[in-house]
């Protein structure tokens, strides 16, 4: 399959070389605007190429990016810069770099954070917002579970291999995947080596500043966060129905912070919904049609 995307970089404010994939419409075609999509904790671009398509389809830039310390963009000599602030910056420098007033940014998980983050920093940047299965308030307990497997070292591994490691950290959260949906998230999650074998493709040092005490005690500001973001721009919220991430009551609470934002379920899916689910698609692409 030929690559669908350019490769474009960009400095940030404290010097990284940092990557985002450019999905652009059809050749000659002016974009209606520009979709950011930011990805979670330890994940990067390659899992938005299926939702790019579509909304290449339609006209919209996307802009897939590997925040730092992940897949093509440079890791941090400084760990302690792998938090929201930082994160939220380096967007703004991306929009920068490539001349772009305003976004519609969709977030997941992390993604979320660095969205929300963004809003109290630069809301002006903000056309449009998805925030996908993360919101102000994640239970300790979800937090403990990504602890056991996030950052540890893995040893090298072949194709098959590393799809049994997807499948046995995130069967719970799609049970309905099939052997060929686990490989192709391996593939996403994994690089490859100069022999061939696979290793996670992140720097294990962006887990050392994810700690759960420091979410609780931030749940007040990132309250604030949300209502600034919904209260200036229309904004639709995501959650797998069998999230433990975004428990049901509080991704109501983000959805009722505004009359201009939503709530979608996706059914028969935990953390995070890939966003090519047709309910999330068609989502998606009613809130796009609501933005100016």
């Amino acid at each position: 399959m030929s690559q669908s995307y350019q490769d474009v970089y960009w400095t940030s404010n404290d010097g990284l070389r940092l990557h985002a994939r450019d999905h652009a419409p059809a050749a000659g075609e002016s974009p209606r605007g520009t979709v950011v999509c930011i990805p979670g904790l330890t994940r990067n671009a390659a899992d938005f190429d299926a939702l790019a398509q579509e909304l290449t389809s339609i006209g919209w830039r996307v802009l897939a990016v590997d925040l730092r310390g992940r897949a093509g963009s440079a890791c941090a000599p400084d760990p302690s810069s792998y938090n929201a602030r930082v994160y939220a910056d380096d967007m703004a420098a991306l929009l920068r770099s490539q001349g772009i007033d305003k976004a519609v940014f969709i977030g997941t998980s992390l993604g979320v954070l660095v969205t929300i983050t963004l809003a109290t920093r630069a809301p002006e940047l903000i056309a449009g917002a998805v925030l996908n299965d993360a919101g102000p308030r994640v239970p300790r307990e979800a937090l403990a579970r990504i602890g056991k497997y996030a950052g540890k070292t893995l040893p090298p591994m072949d194709l098959q291999q590393a799809a049994a490691y997807a499948e046995s950290i995130g069967k719970a959260s799609f049970p309905r995947f099939s052997a060929e949906d686990w490989r192709a998230m391996a593939s996403r999650m994994f690089r490859k080596r100069d022999d061939g074998l696979l290793e996670l493709d992140y720097d294990p040092a962006v887990i050392r500043t994810t700690r759960p005490w420091v979410l609780w005690l931030l749940r007040p500001v990132l309250w604030r966060a949300v209502r600034t973001l919904t209260q200036r721009a229309p904004v639709l919220v995501v959650r797998g129905a069998l999230s433990d991430i975004l428990p049901a009551d509080v991704a109501r609470q983000m959805a009722a912070t505004s009359a201009t934002a939503s709530l979608v379920e996706v059914p028969d899916v935990g953390h995070a919904p890939t966003l090519s689910e047709p309910v999330a698609r068609d989502a998606i692409l009613a809130l796009l049609g609501r933005v100016q």
